[in-house]
This record gives structure tokens, sequence and C-alpha cells, in this order.
């Protein structure tokens, strides 16, 4: 593949890219990376410059779904003009990974986050932001991905390394094997062991909430405060909006990082591979219920409940649990009716055009 430059494999195209694409596709198109989006339109990155971008027409009205259409991190197959002043994307390269959630509000359907992530950084702040059953959310999502999850706990001056400690034994008590690193933006303790997970050529992203300081600890990785920052309100904690689009940025170690909004709804559907691995001990415990079909509710002889009642799963991780199967269970069955509606609609519109040709 000699099309394929020292420079988009910099980028992260590694052999798991190179193994997936249609080399006939080199010999028309150039392989680029999404480094931003911005609603219709894109920055793709060719190895060499940061390019505007927009979706060739027969792929942005053939799109079906919201994954039909690239995000950040996506490789893309693109025609460049006016000496790269300019380009125009044809298809989306097949995924490694690929970040997604329910979209925001009552409409059933996904939004994309970020694709080809190998490490996820999942930030809370060690103030009133730190919750658990939050902290499971992103990780079912990130693990039904197919991605790392690493738990970044930031903001740790502000209190003492006792509490640090018993912070990360509560994460370790759920999920023993996850890596935690606290860590400071205001001192920079702890920032030396945040750097020291990035690798070069590999994909990483910030996930959280608003006022946790992604995009702080994204400037103090750069060295330099690129990006802009909001303060937190004072009276609730609660953080503002700073990063209002995704980006990726390649670090001097010659890391991607992807910085992404803070998120206030995670929702999300067909994560069952998500739920089973965030809450494994449930899982396990599950294969000695009375009844293959036990549903952990009510159910005589049911392992899990009876785990719950004797303090060896806490109480709130297995409302949590069964809470998210739930709503796991009633978006996809809200999804599949959509698109059966959407499917039906398709159906209607084709004979009606093939009557109209007729009649003329």
């Amino acid at each position: 593949m000699d099309k394929i430059s020292n420079e988009i494999e910099a980028l992260g195209f590694g052999k798991w890219f190179q193994d997936n694409i249609d080399p006939k596709d080199l010999e028309s198109f150039d392989i680029a990376r999404v480094m931003a989006v911005h609603k219709d339109s894109y920055i793709i990155n060719n190895g060499e410059d940061d390019v505007f971008a927009e979706l060739v027409g027969k792929m942005l009205f053939s799109a079906v779904s919201p994954t039909d259409l690239p995000a950040v991190g996506d490789w893309v197959l693109a025609t460049f003009y006016d000496e790269d002043a300019f380009s125009i994307i044809h298809n989306v390269l097949p995924r490694k990974s690929l970040l997604k959630r329910k979209t925001p509000g009552k409409r059933t359907d996904f939004q994309l986050i970020a694709a080809n992530i190998d490490v996820a950084f999942i930030v809370q702040s060690l103030d009133t932001n730190f919750n658990l059953r939050r902290l499971e959310r992103y990780l079912v999502m990130v693990k039904d991905s197919k991605i790392e999850p690493i738990v970044l706990l930031s903001k740790s001056d502000l209190i003492d390394t006792k509490d640090i400690e018993n912070k990360v034994a509560e994460i370790h008590e759920i999920m023993p094997l996850l890596t935690v690193k606290p860590f400071s933006n205001e001192n920079k303790s702890g920032l030396k062991n945040v750097r020291d997970l990035l690798a070069p050529w590999k994909t990483y992203c910030l996930l959280g909430s608003s006022g946790v300081g992604k995009t702080t600890l994204l400037n103090n990785l750069i060295g330099d405060a690129i990006y802009t920052t909001k303060t937190v309100r004072k009276k609730d904690g609660k953080g503002r909006h700073a990063t209002t689009y995704r980006q990726l940025t390649k670090l001097d170690c010659q890391a991607m990082l992807i910085d992404t909004p803070g998120m206030r709804e995670l929702g999300n559907f067909s994560i069952e591979t998500g739920i089973d691995e965030t809450f494994a001990e449930i899982i396990e415990l599950s294969q000695e219920c009375q009844f293959n079909d036990c549903t952990h509710s009510n159910e005589k002889g049911c392992a899990v409940i009876k785990a719950v009642d004797n303090g060896q799963v806490p109480e709130k991780r297995y409302q949590n649990y069964l809470k998210m199967k739930k709503e796991s269970h009633y978006y996809e069955m809200s999804y599949l009716e959509k698109k059966k509606k959407d499917k039906q609609f398709g159906k209607l519109c084709k004979t009606v055009m093939k009557y109209k040709k007729n009649w003329r």
C-alpha cells in the first residue's frame, strides 16, 4: 500500500486499518482522519494539514442512521482540491471501535461521540461530581464499544490523601482491575502519571461531566492553554460547557487525544455486552439462580437478590443494574419500532414514485 504515508500512520492508521481497507480505494481517493465535526461540515487531516471538508451528496442523502456518517476519529476516503484548501468525503472506512449513546431527549436514535478509540479516560472530580452510579454508566458505554476504560480523578488538591485513597477503594470495590489515577490541574500533582498512560499512535478520549477539568487537562498535556476553559459554578459545583464540539488533537508524545463536551444524559441501548462486563459479579451470580429466565427482581431462588440481602452486592449497584437493563430494553424496542416505520415509509415513497412515473 504505497499510498499510506508515514504521516498517515503517525495519526494512528495502524495494521488493523491497513488490513481492512480495499487497495482499489487508494487508486481514486486519499486517506484522511476526521479531526472535528461541526454539524454538516468537518475538519480532516491528510497527514499534512487540517482541511475543511463536506460530504459527497450521495453519502449525505443515503445515510439511514447517524452511524452511517463520519465521527471524530474516523478514517475516511476523500478527494482534495485547490492545493488542499477544500475536500470532499466519499466514504467512512471500517471502524475498530465506535463510542455512542442515545440521542438526548425523547428521540430514540444513536448519537456518535467518537470512533477508533483505544482508551477512554473517564474523568470524575473529587468533589460533588464523584458518583459511582454515573461511573457505572460510563463504563457500560465504553466497555460495550470494546474500548479500554481508565478512570482519572481530578481535583485531588481539594481533599487529603486518605480521602483520595478511600475514593479509589470505592471504585476498586466494584471494578477491582480498573486503572484509577488521581491528579490535579491546579498543583499538577499526578499529571506525570496521566502522561505515562499515553502511547505513540494510540487514540484516547476524555469523557465526563462539564466542569471536571477535561479541557484543562488537555491544555496541561499540550503544555499551553490552547483551548478555552470555564469556571465551575460555586453554588452547586456544576460545570459549564467549555468544549462545544468534539475535536482530536495530536500531542507531542505522538498520541491522539479527543476532547468531548460534558454529557448531562447518558442513556443508551443495545448495550448488553457493556452491562455484562461492568456488572460481571451479578452476571456470575445469575448462573446460580433457580430459573434460567430469572429477571433478578422478585423471583424465588434468585441468587442475585440473595447476594444483595446479605450485603455481597451493594443495594445501589444492584438497583443501577436493573435500571440500566430496563432502560436499554425500552429504548431498543422504541428504536426497532422507529426503524420499522422508517422502512414502511421508504416503501411507500418508492410506490408513489413508481405510480407517478407510470402515470406520466
